[in-house]
């Protein structure tokens, strides 16, 4: 008999153990490493790849670094590379070079070649969404000019304006007398809004969404604050504040804040750190970070999101973040800390940062380079 129990209770414990490493066996998650692609000194313009499997693609990036600006492919080489000799402006697709007070202004293609020119600008060059702005020189007027050079319509505000975004033909735009003001592709104005709440009503950032149906706001002094609005159903006119939150310390200063990670995410800056809202969860994290936020990547693919922070001579620290999935974001603390998977110092007085998919470009000084994202 007591051999039998025995038997039965090595069984108990061996099933036991089966069912604990079924349920409770995870895989070992993987690590994101970056893997050095190539390096391409701006001074010379001649990459050196660092990584002969490197895949490369058309797609150019918009650089400014130093002294100098230009596009840039993901293979290292340059489509134009310039020296700054005038204030410029770059999008994705088009730049500029203007005076102080330009009296005519050229827009370039990313080949260098002239494609529009505005004779009396009267302001100063805005590029977004493939479209072409004037800001007027006092910044209180907007005027969208066409193909041919011409204006196509222009709209006076109350006050200067603090920010603009544009997408899906819609501007949003935001002033210093604490205004939101969204304008269609006629330059007529369909929405108007007064976020008050602050002893200061000023915007200092703005974001629209790439479908237009959704805006992050920055707004006020004492008490600064993040608001998050969404389009009323198919009426294009209305939108509704769904969540807001308080900033404590706040900005002087205009505030980066941009839709990422294919419009499922806001990011923003906030005192001492950076803060992540999931537009799904309608939950916010803030994830704290030393010194000032100098450079951004604005995709947030693959659920990445890399930094420049600069701090005291020269000294940067190239950050990277893992945001937490939907299921898990509203479990996470207000400081987020253990979402920071990487830590790389270095030091320049100058930095750049853009991104493209798996491949993320970093600059310091007068080298731009490379960095596959690889999972190992």
């Amino acid at each position: 008999m007591a051999k039998q129990k025995k038997r039965v209770y090595t069984f108990v414990i061996f099933l036991l153990f089966i069912i604990y490493f079924l349920v409770a066996a995870r895989p070992v998650p993987l690590e994101t490493i970056l893997v050095p692609g190539w390096i391409s000194p701006l001074e010379s313009g001649v990459s050196v790849v660092l990584d002969k499997n490197l895949h490369v693609s058309e797609q150019l990036l918009p650089f400014t670094l130093g002294s100098r600006f230009g596009y840039v492919d993901s293979a290292g080489k340059f489509a134009i590379n310039k020296i700054i000799s005038k204030n410029i402006y770059l999008d994705e697709n088009m730049w500029t070079e203007f005076t102080a007070e330009p009296s005519s202004i050229e827009i370039n293609n990313i080949s260098g070649e002239p494609v529009i020119k505005i004779d009396n600008a009267r302001g100063y060059p805005v590029l977004l969404d493939n479209r072409v702005f004037i800001l007027g020189s006092d910044q209180n007027s907007l005027s969208e000019i066409g193909a041919d050079g011409k204006i196509l319509w222009t709209y006076e505000f109350g006050a200067p304006l603090t920010c603009i975004d544009a997408a899906a033909g819609l501007v949003l735009t935001g002033s210093l007398d604490g205004i939101i003001e969204i304008l269609d592709s006629n330059g007529k104005r369909i929405y108007y809004f007064d976020p008050g709440g602050s002893r200061y009503n000023i915007i200092y950032g703005c974001a629209i969404s790439h479908n237009g149906s959704r805006l992050g706001i920055i707004c006020g002094v004492d008490s600064q604050r993040f608001l998050f609005l969404e389009r009323l159903g198919n009426n294009d006119s209305e939108y509704r504040i769904v969540y807001h939150e308080f900033l404590e310390s706040g900005f002087r200063r205009p505030v980066r804040i941009s839709f990422i990670d294919e419009d499922r995410r806001i990011v923003f800056e906030r005192d001492g750190g950076i803060g992540c809202y999931n537009i799904k969860s309608r939950r916010s994290i803030n994830i704290p970070l030393e010194g000032k936020i100098t450079a951004i990547d604005n995709s947030g693919d693959q659920g990445l999101l890399f930094f420049i922070t600069s701090h005291p001579q020269q000294n940067n620290e190239l950050i990277g973040i893992k945001l937490p999935q939907d299921k898990k974001f509203s479990f996470l603390k207000t400081n987020a800390q253990d979402t920071v998977f990487l830590r790389a110092p270095f030091k320049s007085a100058d930095v750049y940062l853009g991104r493209t998919g798996s491949m993320l470009i970093a600059g310091g000084g007068t080298t731009l380079i490379s960095f596959n994202l690889e999972d190992k």
